[in-house]
């Protein structure tokens, strides 16, 4: 007899409309098990946490590495289909361990200082008043590309220098690379085209820098050591996709947990000093990643009473972690108030996300300015209608048709 919880597509359209339901029954299975999971164009054999204690645990194990080339050869080890080529990219702060992860990150704090995210914060503010300017009031609008795609990738593109007229280029590139549909072909072309264009960026900013960031990676030093070429193109790249698509989703999918909960909507709009926990409960509710990034075991782990053996591939689900009834009281319920707001959204220990900072400040705008511009807000199609994004690593909507008005 097949075993219902070990039979969950991880990978099937269904999951990605309603992953929530089968998160539960995989965390009320109670034992770690193995599916499959794709990583850009690979699928492998990996095994997937869904607990909140476990997750938080082993987010911060470093029996779980993430160092390059031991992790290609145990995702080439896990593979679902042997004619699988796994793709190479260069060494960054995000799949590297310890010394090399504080050397890099070390590097990036550097550059990316609190000082220059809030040098952005009046920018920021211009930015959403100008893109909500735009929204007509009383008419049918797609938040996510008017809204919640825009800000994001304009903000991170001022912040690290990449030219507006190449920001669609991005968008296109990281759509190829998240989504389930698109061909491994297509996944190495959106790869190579991305890197490519910022190698020639990179020569730009050498010749000719400016008060952005990479200009700034370009000078960063510890100790008298700078960014090797492979680092600083790594390093970049990961800023531009994982800079912009996180925080839209954050954006599109609280604004949809607000339509859907008027009473939470209302205490924001009676105490805007409840914005902040706000924006943590949205992080908690929908978590933008689906799961964390690729580990694999650089020793036996213990999850749960199964040992997990030396070079398997593992996957923690932050979005199933969040909703973990566990640590969560009534998990699926939004709720702007909740004092717990100890989610996983931004990973945890070495790994926690740079951006965080950024991506709060962003989500505070953007919801504060939302509910003193637009008094109405109502989804112009039913909410079982919507589709969210068929990828295996974010959670975000494709659109969400709404109509804002003043009154």
């Amino acid at each position: 007899m097949t075993n219902a919880v070990s039979d969950v597509d991880l990978l099937s359209w269904d999951f990605a409309q309603d992953p929530h339901s089968r998160y539960a029954r995989m965390r009320n299975d109670g034992v770690v098990r193995k599916h499959v999971v794709k990583t850009l164009a690979t699928a492998l054999n990996a095994w997937v946490v869904t607990d909140y204690e476990q997750a938080r645990e082993l987010l911060a194990d470093p029996r779980l590495s993430k160092e390059t080339e031991k992790l290609l050869d145990a995702m080439d080890a896990n593979k679902v289909n042997a004619g699988d080529t796994i793709t190479r990219t260069p060494p960054s702060m995000l799949f590297s361990d310890p010394p090399d992860h504080t050397r890099l990150r070390r590097l990036l704090g550097n550059a990316f200082t609190m000082r220059r995210v809030e040098k952005l914060r009046p920018w920021i503010e211009e930015l959403t008043d100008d893109l909500l300017g735009k929204i007509p009031d009383g008419e049918e609008v797609d938040l996510v590309h008017t809204l919640a795609l825009a800000l994001p990738i304009f903000v991170i593109g001022k912040l690290l220098g990449v030219p507006q007229d190449r920001h669609e280029d991005f968008r296109t590139w990281n759509g190829a690379l998240a989504s389930l549909d698109t061909s491994a072909e297509e996944k190495q072309v959106a790869h190579k085209a991305a890197f490519d264009y910022l190698r020639q960026l990179i020569e730009d900013k050498r010749a000719a820098p400016d008060d952005d960031m990479i200009s700034a990676l370009i000078e960063a030093q510890v100790d008298g050591g700078k960014l090797s070429e492979p680092e600083l193109l790594s390093t970049i790249y990961l800023m531009m996709n994982a800079g912009y698509e996180t925080t839209a989703h954050m954006i599109s999918s609280g604004v949809l947990a607000l339509l859907e909960n008027p009473d939470q909507q209302a205490l924001l709009r009676k105490d805007s000093t409840l914005l902040p926990g706000a924006i943590e409960e949205f992080l908690r509710f929908e978590s933008p990643l689906n799961m964390s990034t690729i580990r694999y075991t650089a020793s036996p782990v213990e999850v749960g009473g199964v040992t997990i053996p030396a070079n398997e591939i593992v996957f923690i689900s932050l979005l199933s972690a969040n909703r973990d009834a566990a640590k969560f009281t009534d998990p699926d319920t939004l709720d702007v108030t909740r004092p717990n707001r100890g989610h996983l959204s931004f990973g945890y220990g070495i790994h926690h996300c740079v951006g965080a900072p950024l991506a709060r400040m962003e989500g505070e705008i953007v919801f504060g300015k939302l509910l003193d511009r637009f008094g109405r807000w109502e989804l112009t199609v039913p909410a079982r209608e919507l589709e969210w994004k068929y990828s295996a690593q974010f959670r975000g909507l494709d659109r969400l048709p709404v109509r804002m008005s003043a009154e």
